[in-house]
């Protein structure tokens, strides 16, 4: 069944169509400048005294001390971890940030003209 008011929804999401494309472009602008990195995932909900915070440390320090950048999702836990290493290396630490109401917010170790912000999680 068919909402009662199905052309305002239809007419409103064509034209979220270009918003996600004007991401897509922004994000790849950016990242087209950064260099090759790679990307450590993992919680958000580790805290700084969890082994495995120190372990993401030390992976991203070493990823770093071999050429190669950092990125995450840009918040805590692991991702911060990640970016905090590279950071700590002198190496380039990039982070991905989407808004998540009462979750996400930009951890202090990204580089401050490589975190990129977007509304659409999948872009």
């Amino acid at each position: 069944m068919m909402p009662k008011n199905w052309s305002a929804v239809k007419s409103n999401d064509s034209w979220a169509i270009f918003k996600i494309m004007g991401e897509f472009v922004h994000g790849y602008e950016k990242m087209s400048r950064i260099g090759p990195c790679v990307s450590i995932f993992g919680s958000a909900r580790i805290k700084p005294d969890h082994p495995y915070y120190k372990l993401a440390e030390d992976i991203a320090k070493k990823i770093t001390e071999n050429g190669f950048g950092v990125i995450t999702g840009g918040g805590p836990g692991i991702m911060e971890a990640g970016n905090k290493g590279a950071h700590l290396a002198g190496g380039t630490s990039v982070g991905l940030n989407i808004s998540l109401p009462f979750e996400q917010f930009e951890n202090p170790y990204i580089d401050s003209d490589k975190s990129i912000d977007f509304d659409y999680f999948f872009v």
